[in-house]
């Protein structure tokens, strides 16, 4: 059996694409932890919550496998509060993202120059 390659059936590479955000999320949710909040190798219960509360999200979300990053979404799936949390914690580890995790961080940056799709039509039960 050979192993699916990017371009096939176009499920692939989406599904990775979508597994790497949430590699990067949890990779600077916890870059910020460990310089904001010290004390041990594993997040605080705070910041541990912020990546319980995206990865839900993220899992959720309505653009499912064509999904853009957060900051060119249409669609803002986060409560306003989280949202301002998870751009603090953006704002400040995204940069140092390089030292620590350069092929995610570039990889993000390469995602963040995508398009939004539309949003995806709203189907009706009758």
């Amino acid at each position: 059996m050979t192993s699916p390659r990017i371009g096939d059936q176009g499920n692939t590479w989406r599904i990775y694409r979508r597994k790497r955000e949430l590699e990067t999320v949890a990779a600077m949710i916890r870059i910020y932890c460990r310089r904001h909040h010290p004390g041990g190798s594993a997040p605080c219960s705070g910041c541990a919550g912020l990546l319980e509360y995206a990865t839900r999200r993220l899992e959720r979300c309505v653009f499912g496998e064509a999904k853009p990053t957060c900051a060119k979404c249409t669609v803002h799936c986060f409560s306003a509060a989280k949202r301002e949390q998870v751009k603090a914690v953006m704002r400040w580890a995204g940069p140092r993202m390089l030292l620590y995790h350069p092929l995610l961080a570039v990889f993000h940056l390469l995602d963040g120059r995508r398009q939004a799709p539309p949003l995806p039509e709203h189907t009706t039960q009758a």
